[in-house]
């Protein structure tokens, strides 16, 4: 006998639930990135505010917030920065610049900048700066750090009345990162530089050859909140008063055939200099500040107390340094003054 029941239709469900389910999750994440791009742009614009109050203008030409739906990208034709704290107001203008957020790690941005810049300085002086390529990284999370890296940057000091004075390397990279181990009244902050191929003409006069060196610099700097404030006259005196510090745990340096290792500590004075000590050993070097050592290098650090005993004065092929101060802009090799033009005031 034939079965005339009719036959059950199989549900669809199972077959469009996969499509429905990734339809609500694309909206879902549209609707989130949405969110953060909104919130981006209000803390932006809290952020700049902040600043004016605080005596630095932001102008951020043409800006646009966009890299839906992974990435928030916050780009400016070009960046300007007007700070009045210096007195004269001093300006910084890039070129194009990028900064860079994954949805997915909050906490990280990630910069760009594109070649050149100017700083117009106080006192008709101006800086101009170039480089081939120049990224950064900031995370304001624990642990918190910045980095930086620039490939052959070129600075010109420019000043009325005299002849322009040019910094540069075919390498830069610096890394800032909270000190996790002193305690937090001392506010450090950890300062790894190293530069390769850097022509300074401070450094040139000091040691009287042109030839390209390197920088290998590690440092903690003590009281850094004062630079919250920015880099500016009432910060660095904030810094000065609170005792601020920056202990140099390892300096070591290359110039032609001249090598110098060292450590030391630097703060300002009650004049705004730059003043402190630097214990340093040193080989291959013919003369310092125009007074010539050549071989005398040894009997001079024993004669005018050089240090003995320390990781740089016993590596191999190093002799110790008479103790170099800095004092009032003066530069002193144990108690001879070197013949180097008096380094100014910060502020």
């Amino acid at each position: 006998m034939t079965d005339l029941s009719p036959t059950r239709r199989q549900s669809r469900f199972w077959l469009y639930a996969p499509f429905g389910l990734l339809v609500v999750l694309a909206a879902a994440w549209s609707g989130f990135w949405f969110y953060v791009h909104g919130r981006t742009v209000a803390e932006i614009d809290k952020a700049l505010a902040k600043e004016a109050e605080r005596g630095r203008s932001w102008t951020c030409n043409n800006r646009t917030v966009r890299g839906f739906p992974f990435r928030i990208e916050v780009r400016c034709d070009s960046l300007a920065l007007t700070s009045t704290r210096w007195g004269d107001a001093v300006r910084v203008e890039t070129g194009p610049v990028l900064a860079v957020g994954q949805i997915y790690s909050p906490g990280l941005v990630i910069l760009e900048a594109t070649s050149p810049a100017r700083v117009s300085l106080p006192e008709g002086r101006s800086l101009d700066i170039t480089w081939k390529q120049l990224d950064a990284s900031l995370a304001w999370r624990d642990p918190q750090r910045f980095a930086l890296v620039a490939a052959e940057p070129n600075a010109t000091l420019t000043t009325p009345g005299q002849a322009a004075e040019n910094w540069r390397a075919a390498s830069l990279e610096t890394h800032l990162r909270r000190n996790p181990d002193r305690p937090a009244t001392d506010q450090a902050v950890d300062i790894a530089l190293s530069a390769k191929g850097t022509v300074l003409p401070v450094i040139d006069a000091l040691l009287g050859t042109t030839d390209a060196g390197t920088i290998d610099l590690q440092a903690t700097l003590t009281q850094s909140e004062a630079f919250r404030q920015g880099f500016n006259p009432d910060a660095l005196e904030t810094w000065r008063n609170a005792n601020g510090v920056l202990d140099i745990t390892r300096l070591a340096t290359t110039k032609g055939a001249a090598r110098i290792d060292g450590s030391g500590q630097l703060l300002l004075d009650p004049t705004h200099h730059v003043g402190g000590d630097l214990q340093l050993a040193a080989a291959g070097i013919q003369q310092i500040g125009g007074v010539r050592v050549g071989n005398l290098l040894g009997g001079l650090g024993g004669l005018l107390g050089g240090r003995g005993g320390s990781a740089a004065a016993t590596a191999p092929g190093l002799t110790p340094l008479p103790p170099v101060s800095l004092r009032e802009g003066r530069v002193f090799l144990g108690p001879i003054r070197l013949p180097l033009k008096p380094l100014l005031p910060l502020y």
